[in-house]
This record gives C-alpha cells, sequence and structure tokens, in this order.
C-alpha cells in the first residue's frame, strides 16, 4: 500500500540532526558572541551565569567558534566576571578552561595581548592568591596550577603590567616562601603537602622567576625577596628523603629546575650569588656528583650510567660558572684551582658516554666552555691547568675528532698559546702510535677540506693555482655586491671551519723542524703556511667580481694596473707553493729510490759473505778429505810464503823455517782438523789449538757464523 506524501515528510523530520551539522550551525549563528554579550545581563543571576559560561565552555572547542568570541573580547570579559561569588568555585574553574581552549585553538599572541591590561592581572592576581591560601583539595591545588600557567604566559609580554599590579612581588614571595622562611601574613602558615599538584606547581613557579627575571626591573624585587638564598637550597645532596619529603626522583628534577633558574639569575644578581659563596658551592656540589654521591633516581637505578636528570644539572652549573667569570679575573680567580681540577675530571669522562643519549656530549660542551670563561686569561690558573696536564687532555679529546668538538677545543688551544709554556707542552704530547700534534693538526686539516670538497690531486697537491683553498660550497655561491660592512663570502669561511684555527696553531708552534711528519704532511703544510695570503687573494678576486657585477667596467689606469698586479702576484704564489710541492714529492721518491738502492745493496753483500763462508768450507772439506789436494794446498802455501819474503837478506838476521821436518801434515795454522793416516785400520784426528778455532769443533754450524778464513787461520770480520 502506497504511503501518503504527508506521513513520508512527518518521518523525515523526525529523524535526529548529527553532531557535525549542529556544530555547523552553532559556528554560522554567531553563537558564542552573543552569549558572551549576554554574560553581562546576567551579572547577578548566578544560575543564569552558570549555564551561559558552561554553554561558552563546550562552544570553545571549535576554532571557528574562538574566533568570534575573540573578536567580542572574550579573555577580557571573562577576567572580569572569573571572581564573582560562587560558593560551588565552578565559574571559576570554568572561565580557566575556557581561557585554555582559547590558548589552544586561537592565536595566543592575540589572547596575550587582551589580557595583558590592569584589570585582567588583577583578576588573576586574587584568583591566584585566594587558590594559594584554601587550595586543600586535588581540584583546587590543580585550578590554582591551571591559573599560575596563564600568569606565566602573561608575564611573557613585555607589556604586561605584572610589577605595577604587584602580582610580581606576591609570586616571589610565594615561590621563596618554602626555602626562605617568612613571618610576613600571606605565607606564615603555609606547608607544603609534597603531592604531585604541589610538585608541579614548584616547577611552575622555577619558570615564573625566569621569566620575571627577563624584566630587569624586577632585579630589585628578586633581591629583596631573597631568590639566589632560596635556589641555593636546591644546591645539595637530599639529605633525608622520607615520606615527609620530595621523593629522591622528585627532588633530582626540582634540582634540575632550580639549577637552570640559578643560571638565568646569577648575572643579574651578582652580589647576592657572591654573599651565597656561589663558586665554592657550586664546586663542592660538582664534586658530590662526580664522585661517590652521584645522585640516582629510584625509576632508574643502574650503576653502568648517569641519571639524565644529574648530566643535566651538571651542564647548568658549567653554564652558570662561565656567565659569572667571563671577563673577570678576580672571579676566576675565586673559581681556584679545585675548580681547574674538577674541570679536568669531566674532561676525562670516557667517550662511550657521548653516544648514551644522557646528553653527556651537552655535559662537555659546558665543560669545555667553562675552561674558556673560567681559566683562560688567569695566568695562575693556567699554569696550574698545564701543570696538571690538563693540555694533554684537551689534545686526547681532539683525536676523538667530535665534529662539534673540535672546533671549540682549537679555539681554547690558540687562547691558551698566550702563555709562553703551551708551546712547548703541545711539542711534548704524544697520541697512539707516537703521533705528534702537528701530525694530529695537519690531518684535521685535510678532513676538513675533503669534507669542504677543495679539490688536490692524488698525491695532495693543489688542484687550482688561483683559488687554491675554495671548496665547493664557495664555488656555488653567487656574487652578489653588498656594502662594505658586511661580511664576503671568503671572509664567512674562516669562521666557518677549523682551517684558520689550525693555522694560527702552526703559528705558534713554527713551521720548521716540526716532528713526526711524513712527506704528505709537508705537502699539505706547504699549503697551511700560505693560507693567509690565499685568502686575502680570495678577497681581491672578490672585489674585482664584484667591480664587474656592478658593471663598473673599467677602473682608472692605474687602479687597473694595481688590480692586475695583485691578482698576477697571488697567482705566483699558487705556483710557487705548487713547485715546492713537486720538489718534496720528488726528494721523497729520490730518498725512496736510495733506500731502495741501499736495501738491496746489504742484501748482495750478505748473499756474498754466505757465498764466501760456503767456499771456505768447501775447500776445508777438500782439504782434509784428499791427500794430494792437501799436498796441492802445502804446496801453494809454500810459495806464497816465498814470494812474501824480501829478496835482499840483511846481515846478521837469523831466518826460521815454516816447516816442522817429519811431519807428513800441512801446517797447523792452515787447516782445522788434521787426519794422521797410519797402515792401520785406525785413523787418530788432532784438532788445532783453541785460540786458533776460537771454541770447540764440535759445533758443526760454522757456516752460520760467518767465519771467513784469512791466512789460515779463522777470525771475525765486521760488517761494513
Amino acid at each position: 500500500m502506497q504511503v501518503p506524501y504527508s506521513q513520508k515528510r512527518i518521518k523525515i523530520f523526525c529523524q535526529p540532526i548529527s553532531t557535525n551539522l549542529k556544530r555547523k550551525m552553532e559556528e554560522l549563528a554567531d553563537l558564542a558572541e552573543t552569549l558572551l554579550l549576554s554574560l553581562t545581563l546576567a551579572e547577578k543571576q548566578l544560575p543564569e551565569k552558570l549555564w551561559i559560561i558552561k554553554t561558552l565552555q563546550d562552544l570553545s572547542t571549535s576554532e571557528e567558534n574562538c574566533k568570534f568570541m575573540m573578536t567580542a573580547q572574550a579573555p577580557k570579559i571573562l577576567c572580569s566576571h572569573m571572581n564573582d561569588v560562587d560558593p560551588s568555585g565552578k565559574l571559576l574553574f570554568c572561565s580557566s578552561e575556557i581561557l585554555w581552549n582559547l590558548l589552544e585553538k586561537g592565536s595566543k599572541e592575540e589572547i596575550i595581548n587582551q589580557l595583558s591590561n590592569v584589570e585582567c592581572v588583577n583578576a588573576l592576581k586574587e584568583a591566584f592568591l585566594n587558590l594559594f591560601l584554601r587550595a586543600s583539595s586535588h581540584y583546587d591545588r590543580q585550578l590554582r596550577n591551571d591559573i599560575l600557567v596563564i600568569s606565566t604566559l602573561i608575564a611573557q609580554n613585555p607589556g604586561a603590567p605584572m610589577i605595577e599590579t604587584g602580582f610580581a612581588k606576591q609570586l616571589i614571595l610565594v615561590a621563596t616562601s618554602f626555602e626562605v622562611k617568612s613571618h610576613k601574613p600571606l605565607v606564615k602558615g603555609f606547608k607544603l603537602t609534597y603531592c604531585y599538584e604541589d610538585f608541579e606547581w614548584k616547577k611552575l613557579l622555577f619558570n615564573m622567576l625566569t621569566v620575571l627575571s627577563k624584566d630587569l626591573c624586577t632585579v630589585q624585587l628578586l633581591h629583596e625577596g631573597k631568590v639566589m638564598l632560596a635556589l641555593f637550597h636546591y644546591v645539595k645532596p637530599n639529605q633525608k628523603p622520607g615520606v615527609r619529603d620530595w621523593s629522591v626522583a622528585q627532588y633530582e628534577e626540582l634540582q634540575l629546575h632550580a639549577i637552570a633558574t640559578l643560571a638565568t639569575m646569577a648575572p643579574l644578581l651578582v652580589e647576592d650569588y657572591m654573599a651565597c659563596q656561589g663558586n665554592t658551592r657550586l664546586l663542592m656540589f660538582l664534586k658530590w656528583c662526580a664522585g661517590n654521591g652521584i645522585l640516582k633516581s629510584t625509576a632508574n637505578n643502574f650503576k653502568e650510567k648517569e641519571d639524565a636528570i644529574v648530566v643535566e644539572i651538571q651542564t647548568d652549573i658549567f653554564l652558570i660558572l662561565s656567565a659569572l667569570c667571563e671577563n673577570n679575573v678576580h672571579r676566576k680567580e675565586i673559581f681556584g684551582w679545585e675548580g681547574v681540577d674538577t674541570l679536568i675530571q669531566f674532561m676525562k669522562m670516557d667517550a662511550k658516554k657521548f653516544y648514551s643519549g644522557l646528553g653527556h656530549n651537552h655535559l662537555l660542551f659546558s665543560t669545555l666552555d667553562c675552561l674558556w670563561c673560567c681559566v683562560i686569561g688567569c695566568t695562575i690558573l693556567e699554569d696550574y691547568f698545564l701543570e696538571k696536564e690538563g693540555l694533554f687532555t684537551l689534545l686526547d679529546l681532539l683525536v676523538l675528532n667530535e665534529t662539534n668538538v673540535c672546533n671549540l677545543i682549537l679555539g681554547i688551544l690558540v687562547e691558551f698559546c698566550d702563555n709562553p709554556k703551551t708551546v712547548s707542552h703541545i711539542n711534548a704530547w704524544r697520541g697512539e702510535k707516537d703521533q705528534t700534534a702537528a701530525n694530529l693538526l695537519i690531518n684535521l686539516w685535510r678532513q676538513e677540506e675533503e669534507e669542504m670538497g677543495v679539490k688536490h690531486d692524488k698525491l695532495g697537491r693543489i688542484a687550482d693555482i688561483k683559488n687554491p683553498l675554495v671548496g665547493q660550497f664557495q664555488k656555488q655561491q653567487e656574487i652578489i655586491p653588498m656594502p662594505a660592512t658586511c661580511p664576503t663570502v671568503a671572509v664567512m669561511d674562516v669562521a666557518k671551519n677549523m682551517r684558520a684555527k689550525i693555522y694560527c696553531l702552526i703559528c705558534k708552534l713554527g713551521f720548521e723542524n716540526l716532528p713526526g711528519l711524513s712527506a704528505k704532511d709537508f705537502v699539505t703544510l706547504a699549503v697551511i703556511r700560505r693560507y693567509l695570503d690565499f685568502k686575502v687573494g680570495e678577497i681581491w678576486g672578490e672585489v674585482c667580481a664584484e667591480l664587474k657585477k656592478e658593471k663598473f667596467y673599467r677602473p682608472v689606469t692605474a687602479d687597473q694596473e694595481a688590480l692586475q698586479d695583485i691578482t698576477e702576484a697571488f697567482e705566483n704564489v699558487g705556483m710557487m707553493v705548487l713547485s715546492l710541492q713537486n720538489e718534496m714529492l720528488e726528494s721523497k721518491q729520490y730518498q725512496e729510490l736510495w733506500e731502495e738502492e741501499k736495501s738491496y745493496a746489504k742484501i748482495q753483500f750478505l748473499h756474498k759473505q754466505k757465498e764466501m763462508v760456503n767456499k771456505s768450507w768447501e775447500n776445508l772439506l777438500i782439504r782434509t778429505s784428499n791427500y794430494e789436494a792437501l799436498k796441492r794446498a802445502n804446496r801453494l802455501q809454500e810459495k806464497s810464503i816465498e814470494e812474501s819474503r824480501t829478496k835482499e837478506r840483511q846481515h846478521n838476521a837469523t831466518f826460521h823455517p815454516t816447516e816442522i821436518k817429519g811431519l807428513n801434515i800441512t801446517n797447523p795454522v792452515q787447516s782445522v782438523l788434521f787426519f794422521q793416516v797410519a797402515p792401520g785400520r785406525l785413523a787418530t784426528v788432532e784438532s788445532s789449538s783453541a785460540e786458533l778455532t776460537r771454541g770447540p769443533l764440535t759445533d758443526t754450524e760454522l757456516a752460520l757464523k760467518k767465519f771467513p778464513i784469512r791466512e789460515g787461520a779463522f777470525k771475525k770480520v765486521e760488517e761494513v
């Protein structure tokens, strides 16, 4: 049966509307703006006011509605009604929730600007202080923390009247009330509950102090509030962790926030810092952290690695010391020898920790920065650092070749070279395989140029005579005419890489008589020696290129000739360096050939000696085993003796015979073994005296001893 049209229409009309459609209709109807304007009409009607506020809270979850509310000055209107009488406390809660939604969905800068007026800041101050005094439940403490976060965002605006309304002074008093006892009525009876909300509240207060310190007008308030003394309360170990105190993990995190705040406050409150003996307390705390008292949170109680919070605390301490001691010799002297010992101890940390993810790389950076700011410039501390072999530790760190650390270490070494004792320490350092500091610096130079894409041939010689130092990035940069005050690409290159620092260091060490260098190192050293000349040539090349770019077609004749002479002069420097490199390589090749010939000559001499020994041994065997050969040898010996005698005999001269009559063998001097042959089956063997043979005859490995036979006896001959 067909359903009538009227029934169809009723059925369709009764279907529910989707949530998205309702939200879209609310946005198009400007409902949020209308409700805000109607809020003033229900000022004395609490139930209606609460319903309007709750509806606005629901509408503020939409970005479009937040835009309409911002247009209607919602932050200002909400703050004006935030502290209205409401026994339930829902009005303050819903107002803060709407402000949170506006900050998340809308423009944060615009909202902060609307809240940065005396009326809104006073309203927030009243709400915060009321919650501070009567916060007894989880709900109240959480709402107190939300108001504090909103107030912190407003305090970041330099135009916010935080000081004029007295809110800044009240916040400083509340922030230090737990650490510094005060008799003021606001904080006299206040006690922390050590719950999670109070823990978060303390961290938010530390953050608020950091934000307030950015306005120099608050420095006097920070001094009067004894903020420095309150912060140093956390620069010590937690002596009695327990149920009625922060847990170990919470105390560590509070220490981290306190020391981070101290890093911001210390340069502003130097007198308060010195009155608290800041350097001594920080160094003692550092020693405790580095020694057997390293803090460990209960959630991460492993002996193999330090807690990331502890590492960050140590990093912040070094940053504080750097900020205070920089450019102040008196404070550097206060830093003292104990500070130097602590720095060296942290510089010797295990390199494997740099990749642990706990922040040890940041700790190393802050340690080196502290060395630069707290030691360099004070001769007493520099000498003590050298005496404790701190410079050797720096060079050991340089060997690790950490990309970001090397540049900082080289800068420190350059500054240290102003001390006349530094060069001898650098030259005395030796690394693995007896590596010298000069070799290490030259290797770093080659690595830097390889990363920059500087062209060299296979032997390390310069490939571009006109621009021997230019890398790929610098070549790709287009020459743009700029004012004389702006640095060019060639000038910026000096600060971007390590080559300028390496050049300065080698200049301090000297280019002559550097130990431990190979021929390849000398080829690179020839370029390093002319680094400054090549850089000046690059800058003159940029000057000529800018003149062409500006369509300055031709300078006057004198300037044109000067530019041409300068260009040719720097090209000649490149050609001279290339020629010097060729001479070094040729000298190396000649030396290698000479050493090779020397080695072959030695081998040939050894072979000849071995042949002579073998031949002598064979002759000996022949004489002792063949009687006829023995007689021939005897005749040759007699003939040689006769020829050696003088022809003219002196008067009354006595001549002795060289033979023993009746002996049927050769002269004992001639042989080592004598075989007396008899008609019987046995043969008697006699040996020469020990003076002739130089040892027993049972050793048959005579050839290995290389005793050549000369004039009938064995004698050792020293090899030439």
